[in-house]
């Protein structure tokens, strides 16, 4: 973090002070709605805050989003831009906004303005008092029933693996308070996924109920199967529950082993058991080692990704940045 970052109060001045708001929007495969995009964010923070920074981060964006986010920051002085060296994912490229990110209060969006802009002063009225934490709730999802499909099936596989409740209706639009930020900042863990890191902080959190645009650029790069990969990815990373359902799997079959030792030391006794059978020995041992094999598996993910935390690489690598370039 080289430069301090550029203000605005409704006009193009540029000051020293600390912003009152950030935007953070990672940017992945919607080069043609970024005018757009930061054009409604700025005439919707113009009421509803004193001053505020857009920081837009290119998460390696196949589309060359890096040149119009230069474009846009040259124009608009609350307009800066990051860029990751190469695709980190949509959680590290917020991390990298929340890092460079002044503004006592944060608004993270996605930048596909399916998270409405119009919304944010909303959110941000919310945010007072003890509240800390303001998720807008998507009640009318503008999406295709697959991804909505999908989206409900990854929050509840994470909510199960995780032994925690996830409302799907939720995701990363939200505003945050400067206090959660730097709790956010100072987690040093390298995997990160944000409704989890805020939840886990347990500060107040309440919901206000949003609106939802179409989504007019680009498509989602969250398949199904990718969205099943990332909850089993979290749950790893953010709860042992699947070494809990190992243990309760094991001692389950420990029980009925010890069930059929018994019935077979009384069928033997009453002389019912003449010889011994081959199929059922065969298939004892595959059920075994099968079921060893799994746990094995399930202890070296595990293992797996405690040597990734060890190696303290950093979350991403952020390659240019648009402030150095003044």
């Amino acid at each position: 973090m080289s430069s301090s970052p550029v203000m605005v109060d409704g006009t193009n001045e540029r000051t020293v002070q600390a912003p009152d708001v950030s935007v953070v929007i990672p940017v992945y495969g919607c080069r043609n709605c970024l005018e757009e995009l930061v054009d409604r964010v700025g005439s919707a923070l113009l009421p509803a805050a004193g001053s505020y920074e857009i920081i837009l981060v290119d998460d390696n964006s196949p589309d060359n989003s890096w040149a119009r986010i230069k474009e846009l920051a040259e124009r608009q002085p609350a307009v800066r831009g990051l860029r990751l060296s190469r695709n980190f994912g949509q959680h590290a490229a917020i991390s990298a906004g929340l890092k460079f990110a002044a503004g006592q209060r944060m608004v993270v969006m996605d930048c596909d303005l399916q998270d409405v802009p119009e919304e944010i002063p909303n959110l941000l009225a919310a945010l007072q008092g003890d509240v800390e934490v303001v998720l807008g709730q998507r009640i009318d999802r503008q999406d295709t029933w697959f991804k909505r499909t999908g989206s409900m099936l990854f929050y509840r596989t994470l909510g199960w693996l995780t032994d925690t409740r996830y409302d799907h209706t939720t995701a990363n639009f939200g505003a945050y308070s400067r206090k959660v930020i730097d709790a956010l900042n100072d987690m040093p863990e390298t995997d990160r996924f944000l409704p989890l890191l805020v939840r886990w902080t347990g500060f107040k959190t309440v919901k206000v109920a949003v609106s939802h645009g179409l989504r007019t650029e680009g498509k989602s790069s969250y398949s199904l199967g990718k969205l099943l990969q990332m909850a089993g990815r979290i749950a790893l990373s953010f709860s042992d529950k699947p070494l809990r359902l190992v243990m309760t799997a094991a001692l389950m079959i420990a029980a009925v082993a010890a069930g059929f030792a018994v019935f077979s030391v009384y069928r033997y006794s009453a002389g019912d058991v003449r010889v011994a059978g081959f199929t059922s020995i065969i298939a004892s041992i595959w059920l075994v080692g099968s079921i060893i094999m799994g746990c094995i598996g399930v202890l070296g993910l595990y293992l797996g990704r405690v040597h990734g935390e060890t190696k303290r690489r950093p979350r991403y690598l952020v390659w240019q940045d648009t402030r150095e370039q003044e």
